[in-house]
């Protein structure tokens, strides 16, 4: 800690929290961003929370706890409507007035301050350095039983294979969708954002070409505990990762369908009847669609000016 405050000078660091109905979890991360690295050490100069649409009390839990709450919504009015975490993302880095933005998730369990300090220290110490990822182990629980490294489906199985086949330099990168990092607001603020579950992707990708390499880092933060999704859900998170990588090789010449690639995903689901239980399924289909904000230098001048009105 002493060393980065030292390295900080006069940048400013915001943390930046995306959340759609994380109540439970949102409150307890964000005082201990406030106790220890902004009232006990001034390395923090800003934690917004960005509601996603909650329907729970995550805004209000938010602001009690002490931070600053921004509503996605009216962070991008007068611009079209997108879903995702992305979208809530880059909305947070629009309200974002530090030099360094870091971005935590908001569902993570037993927080502690060196997931922030780990990630902006590196940015504060060496200027050369533009974007830092998070890694760690991610134990999954499933019926009492831990499987010390079981998290990270999604990684092992999609995108893992997907970055080692078309961006080999991206393959030493341990955990390429957590969703743990930061970067300098000059280099975020050139990249697009894509607006649901492919933006980790996406990043990853466009700040290779941006910026190379050398001027991406990543940290050991130790191990992360959080909530885990459905396998069905997962599924979805797998598609939109599909979407999103065929979107840049298709950018990039490595695609020359003339067409994309179908954006409706059939899942089935166990149904609830007794009889036939070998045939009793739920067909659901899902709009898996890609969509992305432009890099926000792009249409900065066209950004609601932020007023009171605009937290909730």
């Amino acid at each position: 800690m002493p060393n980065a405050l030292a390295a900080k000078g006069g940048q400013r660091v915001s943390v930046v929290l995306p959340a759609r109905d994380e109540q439970n979890t949102v409150g307890p991360i964000v005082a201990t961003i406030r106790e220890y690295l902004m009232e006990n050490a001034p390395l923090v100069d800003e934690v917004i929370v960005v509601d996603s649409r909650s329907v729970d009390a995550t805004a209000q839990v938010a602001r009690e706890a002490g931070a600053r709450v921004v509503s996605q919504d009216e962070m991008t009015r007068g611009l079209p409507r997108l879903e995702g975490k992305g979208d809530a993302l880059w909305a947070g880095l629009a309200a974002a007035s530090g030099d360094v933005v870091a971005f935590i998730d908001a569902d993570l369990q037993e927080f502690r301050p060196h997931f922030v300090t780990g990630l902006v220290g590196p940015l504060l110490a060496d200027e050369s350095i533009a974007f830092v990822k998070g890694f760690y182990h991610r134990p999954l629980v499933r019926a009492g039983h831990v499987e010390p490294d079981g998290g990270g489906r999604v990684t092992e199985l999609t995108a893992r294979p997907l970055l080692n086949f078309f961006w080999p330099e991206l393959a030493g990168f341990v955990q390429p969708l957590a969703g743990e990092y930061a970067g300098r607001r000059e280099v975020l603020e050139r990249v697009p954002f894509v607006s649901g579950y492919g933006v980790e992707t996406a990043l990853l990708v466009d700040l290779l070409e941006l910026v190379g390499l050398d001027a991406l880092a990543q940290v050991d933060l130790g191990e992360r505990k959080h909530r885990h999704q459905s396998t069905e859900a997962l599924g979805r998170m797998s598609a939109q990762i599909l979407l999103t990588v065929w979107e840049r090789l298709y950018r990039r010449g490595h695609v020359t369908a003339p067409q994309p690639p179908a954006t409706t995903l059939t899942q089935f689901r166990r149904g609830g009847g007794d009889a036939r239980p070998a045939l009793d399924r739920q067909i659901l289909t899902t709009d898996v669609t890609v969509a992305e904000r432009p890099p926000l230098i792009q249409v900065r001048d066209r950004m609601p000016r932020q007023s009171p009105s605009m937290q909730v």
